[in-house]
Parts: structure tokens; sequence; C-alpha cells
């Protein structure tokens, strides 16, 4: 079994797993057609090109729902795992009875239904460029252009150094909570059910999703354990030799309302895990026991980059080699990369996300109508809540700016606001849920 067959068999074993619950009846089936499903293509629905999205999170929603707006008589699917919606951005609220549920899910069909496109729900586990097919559990897809915008993927390399059953581990007892809502329901029940001691939060080096992230959920288990007088301490393990945005306004929630809550430790790899015993080793030497934990390890671009061949550096290096101005894939010019698994150095978050999905929709739209494409720089608005009841939270605004000397992006215009002592914290805690409304209606309705 080459390197791609491995690949496509991993896609093929999740799928089933995750989507369809029958790996058994699914193997069969391609074990007797050299893996490709026997199910009829799916029908062409509009006279124009055909542009297949893979993957329904915060930009694939957003390319689908631009790209009718942009070609009106194309033939967009955007083809998603997942049957319904929930979101990651403000997710770390409901973990602790911020918002409800219903605030965070919404429905694919009615985004399809919406605006245009069709929603084809299915695992998506071989791409042949060569003949433009998408092959998926529930059949194969033909396109014109084509759209990878999967997002994430975990890397737990570093940690396990191959090692396969401390990996799962890690996986399904220790979730991260940074890629689909089982992990949070998993997360929110170790909150929920926390009875006393340490509770570990990691915070991975590199460029992973959502930055300040880890620091929100990290202050608000604090405020949890504080208001129900939980004896406990979440102990913040930082890959970063310092808090990686927002800084001021984490540290100073940290040491003024969380000061018996939080141990923040800058500059700490975990070196090995003694998960039997519930202790792990840093690189410090240090050993730190814990009652509980989510694991966040670094995060790579979705192996379905390798499956396709457009992998920026090789295997297992989860990049998009594209051109960062028009999103094009290096030496295809039919298929297109956004969201999380690009190499720019964005933020990875829902915000930006959204906002770079309209780019790739206008780069595709002006190779189809012939028009000519102007970048616009992706747009981060993000709030990190370090309260509850009132919500107080601190946010980061900013565009980005092509540095032409080193072929990379920086920060423009940025402005944080990081004093959430004052009302300014009290009026972003209450934006942030306009925010959020704002952006579920850019993405899901008309």
């Amino acid at each position: 079994m080459n390197r791609r067959d491995a690949l496509k068999f991993v896609g093929i074993s999740v799928a089933t797993t995750a989507v369809l619950g029958n790996e058994a009846s699914l193997k069969n089936d391609l074990s007797n057609t050299n893996g490709v499903v026997p199910v009829a293509k799916l029908p062409k629905n509009g006279k124009g090109p055909r542009i297949v999205v893979i993957g329904g999170g915060w930009s694939g929603l957003s390319v689908a729902k631009r790209l009718k707006q942009y070609v009106p008589d194309a033939d967009v699917v955007m083809v998603e795992q997942r049957t319904s919606f929930v979101s990651c951005p403000i997710s770390n609220l409901w973990l602790v009875g911020g918002v409800e549920l219903e605030f965070l899910s919404h429905s694919f069909l009615d985004a399809a239904n919406n605006n245009g496109y069709t929603y084809f729900n299915a695992s998506v586990y071989d791409i042949d460029r060569k003949k433009r097919t998408v092959y998926t559990n529930q059949g194969s897809v033909d396109y014109e252009y084509l759209v990878i915008a999967s997002g994430i993927d975990y890397d737990y390399s570093r940690w396990t150094k191959g090692d396969a059953t401390l990996e799962y581990e890690l996986r399904t007892k220790y979730p991260a909570g940074f890629q689909n809502h089982g992990e949070h329901e998993t997360i929110k029940g170790k909150i929920k059910n926390f009875k006393g001691g340490n509770f570990i939060l990691t915070v991975p080096g590199g460029n992973y999703r959502c930055l300040p992230a880890p620091y929100e959920r990290a202050c608000l288990i604090a405020d949890y354990m504080k208001k129900n007088k939980i004896k406990g301490k979440v102990i913040v393990m930082d890959e970063n030799p310092e808090i990686t945005i927002k800084a001021k306004g984490f540290h100073s929630a940290f040491s003024e309302m969380y000061k018996d809550y939080i141990t923040y430790m800058p500059g700490t790899v975990i070196e090995e895990f003694d998960l039997k015993n519930k202790k792990v080793t840093t690189d410090f030497g240090d050993d730190i026991s814990f009652s509980d934990a989510a694991f966040y390890p670094r995060v790579r671009g979705s192996k379905l980059l390798e499956i396709a061949g457009i992998a920026k550096d090789g295997i297992n290096k989860g990049e998009a080699n594209i051109d960062q101005i028009t999103y094009q894939v290096i030496g295809d010019d039919r298929v297109f990369c956004s969201g999380d698994l690009r190499p720019m150095t964005f933020s990875k978050s829902g915000n930006t996300a959204n906002t770079e999905g309209h780019n790739v929709a206008r780069s595709i739209a002006s190779r189809i109508l012939g028009t000519k494409y102007i970048w616009e720089s992706p747009h981060t608005r993000c709030y990190s809540v370090v309260a509850l009841k009132p919500a107080r939270a601190i946010f980061v605004n900013t565009d980005y700016k092509w540095n032409d000397s080193d072929k990379t992006f920086t920060f423009f215009n940025a402005a944080t606001m990081e004093d959430w002592r004052v009302k300014a914290g009290v009026d972003a805690g209450k934006a942030l849920i306009g925010w959020g409304s704002n952006l579920y209606q850019d993405m899901f309705y008309k």
C-alpha cells in the first residue's frame, strides 16, 4: 500500500464511521469497485460550470453563497459530511452555559435552499484532478472548478512520536475541542462533573486555530470553578513564550480575577504523558498531575491536501500549495483552497475564514466571467470573553497587508480593546452575540 492508498483508506474509514456507521458494508462495496462507491454521479443542476466546494465551515459556506451571487447560472455543490452545522467560534461560552446550543446550530439545508446551491451530505475520500472528479462515500461528483475548504486536522506527532495508542487515547479521552461539536460535548461534561484538582489546558505552537480561544477557555473554566466554589486550578501550558494575542487583557484577567484559579506556564512543552496515573512531564522536567484535561496539539491542514497532491511541502506538512493572492493551487488553475488549510499567516478564525471566502469566490468568478480580480484583505474581528454575568470581553479588530519584500502578510489597521474592567468590556460582551448573529446571517440566509 503506497502513501496515497493509505491516506485514501484512512479517509474511507473515518467517513464510514462518522457518517454511515456501517464500515463493513462500505468496504465491501469498495472492494468490488476499485475504490469507487457504485452510486450514480451527482446530476448537474444549472447551465453554467459546476463548482464543487468541499467543506461547510465558515469559509466553505461563504464561498458557496458568494459564488451563486457572482455566477448565478453556476451549479454550485457544497460537499459536507456533517448533517448540521454547530459553530466552533463562541462554543467556549456554551461550555459554561453562556449561550444556548440553538444559537450555535444551523441547517446546511436552509443555507443551500436560501442561497440557491446544492448541499451534498457526504464524506470525501479521494480527488482525481486529472479527471476533475471528487469521490465520496455517496458517489462521485465531477467539477469544472474545485474549492477545498476542509479545515484543519490535529498533528499529535510531536507528542506521540508515532505511538498510535497514545494518540487514540488523547483524541478520545482528552479531546482538544477545536474541530467538531462532539469534542465540545465531551469537554462540557468534564467541566460539569469536575470535582477539583488540576485541569490542564494546552496551547500549541505555530498558527493554530483561533489564537485567543485557549486563553478564553481558561478564563471561563476558572470563572465556573470560582462561582461554584470548586477547589480547582486551570493549568495553562503554553508552547509559546508569551500569550499569542490580547496578552495584556488575558494577563490582567489571570492575575486579578483568577489568581487562585489559573496557573500560566509559558514556553512549556509536554514531553511525556502518563495517562494511567494522570500525569505529564514537561520539557523542564516538571511532573504535573491532573484530574482532567483537554490537550490541544499543533494543527495542520486537512489530509485531503495530500490525497489531492497539493500539500505545500510534501507529505504531512499540511499547508496548501497556493498563490497567496488568488488562492489558486500552483500548477492547477481549476482548484482553489480556502480557510484554515491555507499557508498564509492570517488568523485561523471564523471571521477571517468567512471574509476570505468572499475573496475565493471572486477569484473563481473572475476566471469564469473574464473580469479583473482585485484582492481584498480578509478581516478579523475576534471577541474573547473573560468572565460571565455580566459578560466581559476583550477584542481585536484587524485587516492584513501584503509585504512584498518577504512575501508575507502582516497586520494592518489593527486595533484592540483589552480592558475588560471598563464599560467597553461589558459592551464587548454584549456585542459578541450580535457579531455572531450577523455572521450566521451572512453564511446561512439571503
